[in-house]
C-alpha cells in the first residue's frame, strides 16, 4: 500500500496477554513509549469509537499530547486507532491509521504487525525520519516483555 510503513515481528508472549497490554491503561503506560520516553497519562476507551489520549514525555520532561479514537477494535486480534478525530469526533490534522494484529502462532508465540498508513508521502517521511522502525520495533520488545510478566 502506499504511504504504509510497518514492523511484522515474532512476539515470545500469547496474543490475550499483548492484547491485554494494549487495552489497560495502566498496562499500556509501562509500554507505550520508547524508552526512555515514558507515558505520562493515558485515557483510553478501546472499542469502535473510543477515545484513545495520551501523553508522552521526552526524557528531558518535554510533554507530547496525542489523542484520536478507535476505529475498529476485535479482541485478541486487531485494534485500528486513528489520529485524524479527536475523542470528541472533530477533524484534526491527520497523521496516521495505525493497525496492529495479534496471530496467534501457537506455544504462547504470536506474529505482531503494526502498520502506520499516512495520507501524504510528506507525513510518511516525517514518521521514517521520527524514527518509525526501531521506535516502534523497541515498544514492541517492551511490550513482549511486559507481556510475559502479566
Amino acid at each position: 500500500m502506499t504511504h504504509e510503513l510497518a514492523i511484522d515481528l515474532t512476539l515470545d508472549a500469547p496474543a490475550e496477554k499483548l492484547f491485554r497490554c494494549y487495552t489497560d491503561p495502566k498496562l499500556l503506560q509501562k509500554w507505550f513509549a520508547p524508552e526512555p520516553w515514558t507515558i505520562k497519562s493515558v485515557d483510553i476507551d478501546p472499542r469502535a469509537g473510543g477515545r484513545m489520549s495520551f501523553v508522552m514525555a521526552s526524557p528531558d520532561g518535554h510533554e507530547y499530547p496525542n489523542s484520536g479514537i478507535y476505529l475498529e477494535v476485535v479482541p485478541n486480534r486487531k485494534i485500528v486507532t486513528t489520529d485524524a478525530v479527536t475523542p470528541d469526533f472533530k477533524p484534526s490534522g491527520p497523521f496516521m491509521i495505525a493497525e496492529v494484529t495479534f496471530e496467534d502462532l501457537g506455544n504462547g508465540k504470536t506474529r505482531y504487525r503494526a502498520v502506520a498508513r499516512h495520507w501524504n508521502e510528506e507525513t510518511l517521511k516525517q514518521h521514517k525520519e521520527m524514527g518509525f522502525e526501531p521506535g516502534w520495533t523497541q515498544t514492541a520488545r517492551q511490550l513482549e516483555a511486559l507481556a510475559r510478566k502479566i
